[in-house]
């Protein structure tokens, strides 16, 4: 992905799923990655040390590495208004 085009608010959409899923709460705590499905979308909340991005989900916020997440164009995305 493209870290000079992603900016909080962008939105995302999972490409693979990692190992486990960390949640992106003040104490965080890993979740099973069936949570989420392959091609579900999300909105960037925040940039993270380590190279991890915040994103929320429709089942929560979490923390999410490069690898796992691709940034949508707006034709891509399912939420937008024809």
């Amino acid at each position: 992905m493209d870290k000079q085009r992603v900016a909080v608010g962008s939105k995302i959409s999972l490409i693979a799923k990692p190992p486990y899923l960390k949640t992106a709460d003040p104490m965080p705590m890993l979740r099973p990655a069936d949570i989420l499905e392959i091609g579900e979308e999300g909105t960037v909340m925040d940039r993270r040390p380590g190279g991890y991005w915040g994103v929320k989900f429709a089942r929560g916020t979490f923390l999410m590495e490069s690898q796992y997440i691709a940034l949508l164009t707006s034709q891509e995305s399912s939420h937008t208004v024809t």
